[in-house]
């Protein structure tokens, strides 16, 4: 639900996520903006050349059902272990890291795994493409089944994967996050939601991962049939529009950022330590976002277009990224 701008930078300043994933809405072009915690570099993007990299979108759309068939994916479930089998089977092969932790929760301790899928470059940094698999612990015996919240993200990422497998990198190290623990257990709040990332983005920090990630993409919601990528206020003005420019270079530039909103996510924890991020969300799903969080959020509500659209604008921000001489990364101050 939207929420005053004094409660958004409390929650930012606390290094958390406080209400439901969109806190504030503004039309395109508001001169309002969250502050970030990272400095706002100038960064060209480098001039379009090649062949435009594309997903097989139908493949994704197959997992997409695949996915939601299990039905509804709280963490701590039989059918989240299921999906957890599911994504490692279709990465098999690769080279893949899980982050298990147990969370203190309002429902008790329960388990979050994150899983990363890692393709190597030659260049020295990270690129974190990340989604959330899991589905809302508070939703599980509504008949919630999340196609789009949860499915589309996970769906995605496993045809990326497809798209990074058993190629060389001329480019940066590409990590693949199958975030868990996203959804608030009870009611979202500072500390409780995103489990994973505020989990994972302390790990790194203190492993130095963090001072090597050149940016961080969060794609949630993203298979909406009515594709609008929302310009999200709390992202990284930079990356924001190399994300754009790759949309344009496609055509597909009218699916992305018509709409500014303050999104609270994945990313933000990671913005808090002061790496470049851009959430790709789609947080308008049906008329006044009538289908989210509800029974309604099914197969028939998507499409393998709007899985497209942000699959192939994602890789081409990951190839304008590998041509960027001397690109920023992660600050290893963590701002409080």
């Amino acid at each position: 639900m939207p929420m005053t701008s004094v409660l958004l930078a409390l929650a930012l300043m606390l290094g958390g996520c406080q209400g439901d994933k969109s806190a504030a809405t503004t039309t395109a072009g508001a001169s309002t903006q969250a502050e970030t915690p990272q400095s706002q570099p100038t960064v060209a993007a480098p001039p379009d050349s090649g062949p435009l990299p594309r997903i097989d979108a139908n493949r994704a759309f197959q997992y997409t059902k695949e996915i939601t068939a299990f039905g509804p994916r709280p963490i701590g479930s039989a059918n989240h272990k299921k999906l957890e089998n599911y994504i490692y089977s279709h990465l098999k092969g690769d080279e893949v890291e899980d982050d298990f932790f147990t969370a203190d929760t309002p429902a008790g301790k329960l388990p979050v795994r994150n899983i990363i899928a890692k393709y190597p470059g030659t260049k020295d940094g990270i690129i974190v493409i990340a989604g959330h698999y899991d589905t809302p612990y508070y939703l599980r015996n509504t008949g919630f089944v999340g196609a789009n919240d949860g499915g589309s993200s996970t769906a995605l990422l496993l045809e990326l994967a497809n798209q990074l497998r058993g190629k060389k990198r001329d480019g940066y190290s590409v990590w693949l996050l199958f975030t868990d623990g996203e959804e608030a257990v009870k009611e979202w709040t500072a500390t409780d939601s995103v489990y994973g990332t505020r989990q994972l983005a302390e790990l790194w920090q203190k492993n130095g991962t963090i001072q090597k990630i050149k940016a961080f993409l969060l794609q949630d919601m993203i298979g909406d049939s009515d594709l609008s990528i929302d310009r999200d206020e709390n992202s990284t003005p930079w990356l924001q529009d190399l994300v754009y420019q790759a949309a344009t270079r496609y055509g597909y530039q009218s699916h992305f950022f018509a709409r500014s909103a303050a999104d609270l996510d994945d990313h933000i924890p990671f913005a808090n330590k002061g790496v470049p991020v851009a959430d790709l969300i789609d947080l308008n799903y049906g008329y006044a976002n009538s289908y989210w969080h509800t029974p309604q959020d099914t197969m028939d509500k998507l499409s393998p277009k709007s899985l497209q659209m942000v699959g192939d604008v994602i890789l081409e921000t990951v190839r304008m990224l590998d041509a960027i001489p001397n690109l920023p990364g992660g600050n290893p101050i963590n701002k409080k």
